[in-house]
């Protein structure tokens, strides 16, 4: 892939991952809230509707950025040789589920954060991240890695 490419992947990737989840955030936090064990109203109701923004403003373009990237790269080196029109469909598949696998890396330390303090808005992003890694360190942020690559 060449520099100009990785660079247009990069930044478009990033940015439209970031508008998309910054726009549909509210929603989020509602559904988060709806499925909270604490309910809805116990977990927030409507107040608080952006508590958890941070974390998902600073992990969406890096993890958006992280798919295109790795897909585009993937597609490139799969996409060469003498079978390449007739296993595109393929090649397609396999770039999208490891771009996939590669953005959870980013995705799901983020969407733990960031859940977390949508079912308490009483707590900031920073805090909900300083007591995931205290009480159950880095693996704490890496729960539900396989299921939501599986997922993906």
């Amino acid at each position: 892939m060449e520099k100009q490419a990785f660079i247009a992947s990069l930044t478009a990737g990033g940015c439209a991952g970031m508008c998309v989840d910054l726009a549909l955030f509210p929603l989020d936090t509602m559904k988060t809230r709806l499925q909270s064990q604490q309910g809805f109203y116990k977990a927030g109701g409507f107040r608080g509707i952006y508590a958890g923004v941070p974390s998902a403003a600073i992990g969406s373009f890096p993890n958006a950025a992280a798919f295109f990237v790795t897909y585009d790269c993937t597609k490139s080196l799969l996409g060469r040789g003498q079978d390449a029109a007739r296993m595109a469909p393929v090649n397609h598949m396999l770039a999208a589920s490891l771009g996939e696998v590669v953005a959870c890396l980013i995705r799901v330390p983020t969407e733990v954060v960031k859940q977390r303090t949508q079912a308490s808005p009483s707590s900031t992003t920073y805090q909900m991240l300083l007591a995931t890694l205290r009480e159950e360190g880095v693996r704490g942020l890496y729960r539900g890695y396989r299921s939501t690559v599986l997922r993906e």
